[in-house]
């Protein structure tokens, strides 16, 4: 069996809807290339309209012609649950883009292109996350446990954690290496990674801001990539809810910045729900179990598979209550409590 199994979709359906999607976020990076600036509201309102009416017309169409896999029961629901899931977490990633943006004084007219190429990095190095995830499924389906022990230890340390992540952001490794090592200028060359200052080729604020969303993105593809696949199996259902979460997170930034300040609980929520997603997954790997030394290498009968539409239920509430329960929290607190719980607001506009 290839690395895709009985997908849903064909060779010919995965060229059409790479080609397809890849060319719209190629237009949008033609068209933020040749003119960088701050979008208004209206216009990423547009956008972000656009995107997740593409998403929710994606979704209907799987649901209509769609037929079930081995690999994919319900393809609709699973691709709606999968891209929920996604542009949950993708929101939370945005406190962590914000506070980039703001230690490297990113000027706001720039904002923009720098998470355009950051959200393409992020979505090749996705693509290869799914690809091995999908063949590593396939060949050992103990990996089940493996991922479902990761989310369970993911949502318990976000929990203790709650707000408190985004206040100790650290650059990694790579990035403090470049910064060290690399022949660079402190002054902004529009949207150029390198610039050439005395005769000498350097590297550009630019990029080290595009170096750090892209391997910043990188990390949370191991919380996102073993999330969704703990509700689909379909690497084209998993590839097409990370491509659609990916292609609105750069309007959402700009359409939401200030109201991110009051979702004051989503940690708490998404915590839930990877913890919620990963005991799924080790439910469902007791009940395909292959492993000798659990129950004799035989299948738990008492396992039970969570079906998709109680995982989709779950997905729809939890993500409503946390909203709900952050707004009206976030409003009877003053600026200081909100502060206590999701840090100090922070300028990120930039001139």
């Amino acid at each position: 069996m290839n690395a895709f199994g009985d997908s849903v979709a064909s060779p010919t359906v995965w060229a059409v809807t790479t080609v397809v999607l890849v060319a719209v976020l190629a237009l949008d990076i033609f068209v933020i290339a040749r003119r960088p600036h701050e979008p208004t509201m209206a216009e990423v309102g547009r956008h972000l309209a656009v995107f997740i009416g593409l998403a929710v017309l994606f979704g209907i169409g799987l649901a209509i012609f769609a037929e079930p896999h081995a690999l994919s029961h319900n393809p609709s629901a699973e691709f709606f649950a999968g891209w929920l899931t996604e542009y949950s977490l993708s929101v939370d990633n945005l406190f962590i883009f914000i506070i980039i943006m703001a230690n490297f004084k990113v000027p706001r007219e720039y904002q923009q292109t720098a998470l355009m190429v950051g959200i393409v990095l992020a979505l090749i190095m996705r693509g290869a996350f799914i690809f091995l995830g999908a063949a590593a499924i396939n060949q050992f389906s103990w990996v089940f446990y493996l991922f479902g022990l990761f989310l369970v230890y993911t949502a318990v340390k976000l929990a203790r954690e709650g707000g408190e992540d985004e206040d100790e952001y650290e650059e990694n490794r790579l990035v403090r290496f470049a910064e060290k090592n690399l022949p660079a200028t402190s002054d902004w060359h529009g949207t150029h990674l390198l610039a050439k200052v005395g005769g000498k080729r350097l590297m550009t604020p630019m990029f080290f801001v595009v170096l750090t969303l892209g391997t910043t993105d990188l990390l949370f593809a191991l919380d996102s990539i073993p999330a969704i696949y703990g509700l689909t199996r379909d690497p084209y259902i998993v590839f097409t809810a990370n491509l659609f979460a990916l292609m609105g997170l750069r309007q959402l930034y700009f359409l939401i910045g200030g109201l991110l300040e009051r979702l004051i609980y989503l940690s708490y929520g998404l915590a839930f729900l990877l913890g919620f997603i990963g005991v799924k997954l080790i439910l469902h790997a007791l009940h395909e179990n292959e492993l000798p030394f659990i129950n004799g290498g035989h299948h738990v009968e008492w396992a039970p598979d969570i079906p998709i539409w109680l995982s989709l239920a779950v997905i729809l509430g939890t993500l409503a209550i946390t909203t709900v329960a952050s707004l009206i929290g976030s409003r009877r607190m003053s600026e200081a409590e909100r502060d206590a719980v999701t840090g100090p607001r922070r300028d990120w506009e930039h001139d």
